[in-house]
């Protein structure tokens, strides 16, 4: 968080301007305090008012209120009175490789080779802006994902901190994926892979239709990885993956899945709730990640998709990119990747409580990238869906995209 926090207050520091005080005549630009504002720290406790955060360098040195922390004389006051102050926000499931796009077959083939230099950076910049500061990039080939990565935290391009997860491993790749999606094809390939992308640098392995695999070959893939100090996030679209991947001891899962069933089964919620009753005994809490808005919210972008033209999307492609994404969505209530949503939207409320009531840990996600879901418009939007929709109380979403 410590991070996160010095990054928004950078973002503060471009926007409002330094109050006019002795302290900061003569100012050390690598100190400097944020001063006034109420501070939502994203522990989910009572917020602190009048709040003093002290920055040295790029981490924070002490945080407190105007009565209890003195601001030193030589650092650069910002004003934040009368503004929230926010750790900056996670997006817990991002794909850095596409970007609203509703044709996956043609991005794929015609934007391949301008993954790397020009689609994943364009991403990345959008979430900053947005004001994420921390991003999981789940699903794209693996060097791509690393060399961004790195790039990112060596200052060389600008984006949140990244963790990736490289290529999913599924029982099958599906037709033309191969490079982003890995088939297992045994217990022994399924350490290979695991190991190899370990080697490669990912900071956690993408797990999809395990169900599909023999249990032996989904077990290797979650042993292997823990032995490598990597945790497992799997998809749960299907009964069947949640069933397997408790048995296997997968960490998060990701989606609200069953397509247009009314609910989980009441098999699988007994087994999450066994899961949840064991904490820090099974490797810790269990996560998962919800993803629900651009579910919720899609009839009321075929309605009204005035959004779509903001060009806060735009930021980083190029204008061929930017044409291809507009034609491609120009029909929102037409697009074959949404053809179920309308039918799935009554079911979310319903799957969400229970997933709530099993004590699972959320976390604020959104899919972004898939078609119409701009990086620069879905975390918040997630959140707002949490709070106004799923009568999730603030603080909890907070502290959901905080962690």
């Amino acid at each position: 968080m410590r991070t996160r926090l010095f990054i928004l207050s950078l973002i503060v520091s471009l926007f409002f301007p330094i109050s006019a005080s002795p302290n900061t005549m003569t100012v050390n630009s690598d100190l400097k305090a944020l001063v006034g504002g109420r501070l939502i720290d994203g522990f989910g406790h009572r917020p602190i008012a009048n709040s003093v955060i002290l920055i040295r360098g790029e981490r924070i040195e002490a945080v407190g209120t105007v009565d209890t922390l003195p601001v030193p004389k030589d650092y650069q006051v910002i004003s934040t009175e009368g503004m929230d102050v926010l750790p900056g926000l996670w997006e817990s499931h991002a794909h850095l490789k596409i970007n609203g796009h509703a044709d996956y077959v043609h991005w794929d083939k015609a934007y391949e080779k301008r993954w790397e230099d020009e689609i994943m950076p364009a991403s990345a910049v959008q979430l900053l802006l947005a004001g994420i500061t921390s991003a999981r990039d789940l699903g794209a080939p693996a060097e791509m994902s690393v060399n961004v990565r790195n790039k990112i935290n060596a200052g060389k391009l600008p984006g949140p901190r990244m963790f990736v997860s490289g290529p999913f491993l599924q029982h099958r790749p599906y037709a033309r994926e191969e490079v982003d999606r890995w088939g297992i094809y045994g217990v022994k390939d399924a350490q290979q892979k695991v190991n190899k992308l370990a080697d490669i640098g990912v900071d956690m392995i993408k797990l999809i239709d395990h169900d599909k695999m023999s249990l032996e070959e989904a077990q290797a893939v979650v042993d292997t990885a823990h032995e490598r100090g990597l945790k497992v996030i799997a998809h749960s679209h299907r009964p069947d993956e949640i069933r397997r991947g408790l048995a296997i001891g997968v960490d998060n899962f990701e989606h609200t899945g069953l397509t247009t069933a009314p609910e989980y089964p009441a098999d699988v919620i007994e087994l999450l709730k066994e899961r949840t009753a064991t904490g820090r005994i099974a490797g810790g809490p269990l996560f998962w990640t919800p993803t629900v808005e651009g579910l919720f919210r899609y009839t009321a972008t075929v309605d009204n998709h005035e959004h779509l033209d903001n060009t806060c999307w735009h930021r980083g492609l190029k204008p061929d990119t930017i044409a291809d994404i507009k034609q491609s969505i120009q029909n929102p209530g037409q697009l074959g990747y949404m053809q179920l949503t309308p039918l799935r939207k009554p079911t979310l409320k319903r799957k969400i409580a229970q997933l709530r009531d099993t004590g699972v840990v959320f976390l604020v996600g959104t899919d972004s990238g898939i078609p119409m879901k701009f990086h620069c418009q879905s975390t918040w939007n997630e959140m707002d869906v949490w709070v106004r929709e799923m009568n999730i109380p603030a603080m909890d979403a907070i502290r959901a995209a905080t962690y």
